[in-house]
């Protein structure tokens, strides 16, 4: 798992992150993991969808293309539901209520910065 930041329109405000980019790091994701602070983030490459089975708590789940747009936010996705983005490449997973936090919209374009630079 690779540490860094997720940047919004280039901005850093403070989300520090994890990228999941093996098979099994995608397909575990969050579970078993205690809950994410608010300014903490997963962010999952490829996934155009997840799934919250097994979880134990509720977040929220931004949708990106290849560029890093944001085509769909599904807020407060509760537990054992599934979620997914028609366009959708790569996903970054916050505790529920961040994204309203952030002040995050369809179209702001999210990149993630490793912790190299």
């Amino acid at each position: 798992m690779q540490r860094g930041r997720v940047l919004v329109n280039g901005e850093d405000r403070g989300v520090r992150g994890n990228r999941c980019t093996s098979f099994i790091e995608r397909a575990i994701g969050l579970l078993g993991r205690p809950a994410l602070e608010t300014t903490e983030a997963l962010w999952i490459s490829p996934c155009p969808s997840v799934h919250t089975l097994g979880m134990r708590y509720p977040i929220d789940v931004i949708f990106c293309d290849g560029d890093g747009r944001i085509v769909r936010i599904v807020e407060n996705l509760q537990p054992d539901r599934v979620a997914s983005a028609k366009g959708a490449r790569n996903t970054c997973e916050m505790l529920a209520g961040a994204t309203r936090l952030l002040g995050l919209n369809a179209g702001d374009r999210l990149i993630f910065a490793d912790a190299r630079g």
